[in-house]
């Protein structure tokens, strides 16, 4: 483990302070929770399903606005959603307090679709920032930021509420989160880089970059986020069912050191971990935390592994989502992960305490890690399926009967050298093994791109266009006659993926094997139309 990849993450041009702004902004996002269910339960005196309700409506509103704002920033730009998000969030938070219930019921949707997205736009600059072998370091410092936030944001809400009023407690959260807004206004950090790649000409498609591959790390996020929140609950029962509610706060902190620790570990890793193995990690360590019993001290201990474990899991999905989607997209994508982690904290609690209901806190553990580990097969199971899947093949090419005007093989000058283009209506007969095929201005109308006929059969190598041929098919990224034939995808790796290859005609190198143009790009990027040597 070294800390030297920290340092120089942390030396780039914006990063440092763009990482102090996230967390001193993440801060109030996280109060926003349990304020607003002790406003509804104290100050309007509802119960708690009806707090439940408010906390689900704001919940919806996140998870459909996270996509729409994301796609806002990619094209219009950062700063007019800021504007935008600004306003709203002031315009809520400061009506809020004198808003009955089945108001606030429709205002917290609303507040929810407009809300300041500071996670997405905060990983979208990192993103921006950070060249693609950093950004593991980079989000892992990210998600240890996530972790500090939520341990002081909470607790912070908590006593404004106590010590002073719901009314002061919300107006609290407005003012920072609207502090918030303007200082990124003001600081504007980058969403695209020069670090981007180039992508083809024209808008990206969103099912350019839509990809199965992209979906299944949204599930994996999801299925994080419901073990966080599952397990979150399932603490508070467990430790109420043993009588000491009062060390809920230390056993939840302890939880989030854990995590702290394990991101900051992550990070300094030499070698990433696939985000699968960390899924399936989090949730059999998950699974015989409840069995402690009554015996509450030892969750300090069982919570050991899991808490480790959950900081890594969400910066590596991070991580995956920037390498798959292309620059002017990344923002959309950003808001469909952010989306997803929101569904998973509605699903986690709601789920752990029906578990809990009908049996007791260690069924809330068991279920929400059941229920990831279920998610873990499956995308192990998909992954699976996409190593299986048959490539494509290029059928041989098959020479004419009889001489026709077709491209020609014409004698090298010596092993490295490139034959120059014939005219079609002309055949010269090769005169060495090294005889190389060339593209000619008939070429495209023949059966592949490059396809020599006549030529001379070297007795180890065949022909030269049967040998450039089988080596362009048995190549993992080669191209025949404009079929890709392209690896199967690992679902979840750490690496970044191969791209793809735009076959063109391209004249044959002296040893038979044929040289063909790629396009770089991501395979959620369309190829270029064309490729000009």
């Amino acid at each position: 483990m070294r800390l030297d990849p920290y340092r120089r993450v942390l030396a780039l041009p914006g990063v440092r302070s763009l990482m102090v702004l996230a967390l001193l902004a993440r801060i109030p996002i996280t109060a926003i929770g349990v304020t607003m269910t002790l406003h509804v339960a104290q100050d309007l005196h509802r119960g708690w399903g009806a707090a439940g309700l408010v906390g689900a409506a704001l919940t919806v509103g996140t998870a459909l606005g996270g996509p729409l704002n994301g796609r806002f920033v990619d094209r219009r730009g950062l700063r007019p959603m800021l504007l935008v998000t600004t306003a709203a969030e002031a315009l809520f938070w400061v009506i809020s307090p004198s808003m009955s219930y089945p108001v606030l019921l429709v205002g917290a949707f609303v507040a929810g679709v407009f809300s300041l997205p500071v996670f997405s736009v905060v990983r979208q600059s990192i993103a921006a920032l950070v060249p693609a072998d950093q950004r593991r370091q980079a989000y892992a410092l990210d998600s240890m930021s996530v972790e500090i936030s939520f341990m002081a944001g909470p607790p912070l809400a908590v006593l404004l509420m106590s010590a002073l009023s719901g009314r002061v407690a919300m107006w609290s959260i407005g003012g920072t989160l609207v502090l918030a807004g303007l200082a990124l206004y003001l600081t504007n950090p980058p969403v695209h880089s020069a670090h981007d790649e180039p992508v083809a000409a024209g808008p990206v498609r969103r099912r350019d970059w839509l990809t199965p591959r992209f979906i299944a790390v949204c599930a994996a996020a999801a299925a994080t986020t419901v073990v966080l929140a599952g397990t979150d609950l399932a603490i508070v029962a467990m430790m109420r069912d043993a009588g000491r509610v009062e060390l809920v706060g230390a056993v939840l902190a302890a939880w989030g050191v854990y995590s702290l620790a394990g991101g900051f570990v992550y990070g300094a890793l030499t070698r990433a971990v696939p985000l699968v193995a960390l899924l399936g990690g989090l949730s059999l360590f998950t699974l015989p935390v409840g069995l402690v019993g009554d015996a509450w001290p030892l969750l300090f201990a069982v919570l050991i592994p899991a808490g480790a474990l959950c900081a890594p899991t969400l910066s590596a999905s991070v991580d995956l989502v920037s390498r798959l989607v292309p620059a002017p997209a990344r923002g959309e994508a950003m808001g469909w992960h952010g989306s997803s982690l929101t569904v998973g904290l509605a699903i986690g609690s709601p789920l752990a305490g029906w578990a809990i209901d009908r049996g007791s806190p260690a069924w809330g553990f068991a279920s929400v890690a059941a229920a990831s580990l279920a998610a873990t097969l499956a995308l192990l199971a998909f992954q699976s399926f996409g190593r299986r899947t048959p490539q494509p093949q290029s059928a041989p090419p098959a020479a004419p009967s009889t001489p026709a005007p077709t491209p020609t093989a014409t004698p090298a000058a010596n092993p490295a050298a490139t034959a120059t283009p014939t005219p079609a209506t002309t055949q010269t007969p090769a005169a060495t093994p090294a005889t190389i095929a060339t593209s000619t201005a008939g070429a495209s109308a023949g059966p592949t791109a490059s396809t020599a006929t006549g030529t001379a059969t070297d007795p180890a190598t065949g022909t030269a266009a049967s040998a450039a041929a089988d080596s362009a098919v048995g190549s993992p990224t080669g191209t025949v006659a404009g079929v890709a034939s392209i690896p199967a995808a690992d679902t979840l790796a750490p690496h970044r993926p191969e791209p793809l290859a735009a076959a063109s005609s391209a004249p044959t190198t002296a040893d038979g094997a044929e040289s063909v143009a790629m396009t770089a790009g991501r395979p959620d990027q369309r190829p270029a139309a064309s490729t000009a040597r």
